[in-house]
């Protein structure tokens, strides 16, 4: 990209309206398609990181998300604010308006999608998936072996199933009695959740923006029209990152980083004491200042409820972050515009913050191996290895037992591809568009019945 004003799209993905614009802007609408998605609200039953709990409030990945567009949305205001004004000559009207008014709603429509192709179990979930695969590649099915259904890039897709790709997939196919062109969102909103823009056997851990992959097989037509949207493409023909894409990034990483620690102490994880140490080292070395440190905690003694207290600590923090971020984004602004910026804002801010580090490793060690955390990611591997098991095999059988046929009347139609003439990768990824949308309530419910656990009563 040669100037900022390249980074705007104002076409739709798979259909141009022919309409009068009304009140709401394109931009706008695509925010109101996101949050009345199935998939979106199937979110509130996904795991974040810690297990779902009765009584005790953690966040799930439809709370992550909100928190998420809240403060891309702020990240977008800022951004897009200097940038007019950085621009004031150069840009045309068109391009002032987008950037005061439209980024913010972009990078906030981004973020409220970002998760959505994430399965049910947190991260381990698309662990699960993957180990599926690979534990039985060399299973029996059709006098051969499952893994001899696949070519080498489909194989590795499946073997290494990631929730970035997922996510483009769910918005942009047209799923079987479903409109063309998937959610039909704006270009550039679909632009700004593509993470990893590469294929999965494409992954270089050198660069950031491929130690993932961001597109199946499946879905490279789709991936490559939002890439020539934008010209994407470096002198080797390899794709980069859109701009707005560390906005999203950097807004998912200040919630997880810190929204994570919240909730360790709502659960009794950490104490106060250690949340407020963290905090406050963190808050000093973003304000580089001892004034706001000694405001902060004045603040602290007059709060004695240490929910809300915490609760204050990670807005500050929050806040802190946002600014940091910010002002990274337009110290790299020339290598993030050429797709040439190697690496993360918030890896940026934490080189000048090192407690941020501190704080990152805290939750390593003290919540992501936390026994209660171990035991989601126990219970995903086997329930989703026992529900592909059962429907991989049926949809992909040639000579069908009784049993398998009536499993396949589970799959809901807009999934099932067992009857059509698409290859064993598609059917695979129809069961995998049935699965990885799973809820972690209906997905473990599932699997207790097929194992005869729970016995289904007549409704």
């Amino acid at each position: 990209m040669q100037h900022w004003g390249d980074c705007i799209s104002y076409r739709r993905f798979g259909y141009q309206s022919s309409g009068t614009p009304g009140m709401r802007s394109e931009f706008t609408r695509d925010y109101d398609r996101i949050i009345f998605l199935s998939a979106f609200r199937r979110l509130q039953n996904k795991t974040q990181v810690f297990p779902l709990p009765g009584n005790v409030f953690v966040h799930n990945r439809l709370t992550h998300s909100l928190e998420v567009a809240s403060v891309g949305r702020s990240l977008g205001s800022i951004v897009g604010h200097k940038l007019s004004e950085i621009h004031k000559d150069s840009f045309t009207e068109d391009h002032q308006s987008f950037y005061i008014y439209e980024l913010s709603g972009v990078i906030a429509s981004a973020c409220l999608a970002h998760d959505l192709g994430n399965p049910a179990f947190g991260h381990s979930g698309e662990k699960a998936i993957s180990h599926y695969f690979t534990s039985h590649a060399d299973s029996s099915l059709n006098s051969s072996t499952l893994r001899a259904h696949y070519t080498e890039k489909e194989w590795q897709d499946l073997t290494s199933f990631e929730g970035n790709a997922n996510a483009l997939r769910l918005l942009t196919k047209q799923f079987k009695g479903k409109l063309e062109g998937g959610q039909r969102l704006m270009y550039v909103t679909l632009a700004s959740i593509l993470k990893y823009p590469c294929a999965s056997d494409e992954m270089d851990k050198s660069y950031m923006h491929r130690k993932k992959y961001g597109f199946f097989q499946s879905d490279a037509t789709a991936f490559a029209d939002v890439i020539q949207e934008f010209q994407m493409m470096d002198e080797n023909g390899k794709a980069y990152r859109h701009p707005f894409v560390y906005l999203v990034e950097a807004a998912d990483d200040i919630c997880y980083r810190i929204v994570d620690m919240e909730d360790a102490h709502r659960i009794g994880i950490l104490s106060r004491a250690e949340i407020e140490n963290a905090f406050l080292s963190l808050i000093g070395e973003l304000s580089n200042s001892t004034d706001s440190v000694s405001r902060t905690k004045d603040v602290l003694e007059k709060i004695g409820d240490n929910n809300e207290a915490i609760s204050y600590l990670r807005a500050k923090c929050i806040n802190g972050l946002v600014n940091r971020a910010a002002d990274v984004f337009f110290e790299n602004m020339d290598t993030i515009l050429a797709g040439t910026f190697n690496s993360t804002l918030v890896d940026m801010v934490e080189k000048s913050c090192p407690y941020l580090k501190t704080i990152n490793d805290i939750s390593i060690s003290k919540i992501y191996n936390h026994p209660s955390v171990i035991e989601v990611e126990l219970a995903g591997y086997n329930v989703m290895s026992e529900i592909l098991s059962v429907f991989v095999t049926a949809v992909l059988r040639e000579d069908r037992t009784p049993l398998e046929k009536k499993c396949l009347h589970l799959i809901p139609a807009q999934y099932n591809l067992s009857k059509d003439d698409v290859s064993p990768y598609e059917k695979t990824m129809g069961v995998l568009d049935f699965v990885s949308g799973m809820t972690d309530g209906y997905a473990t419910e599932l699997y207790r019945k097929m194992k005869g656990i729970d016995i289904p009563s007549h409704k």
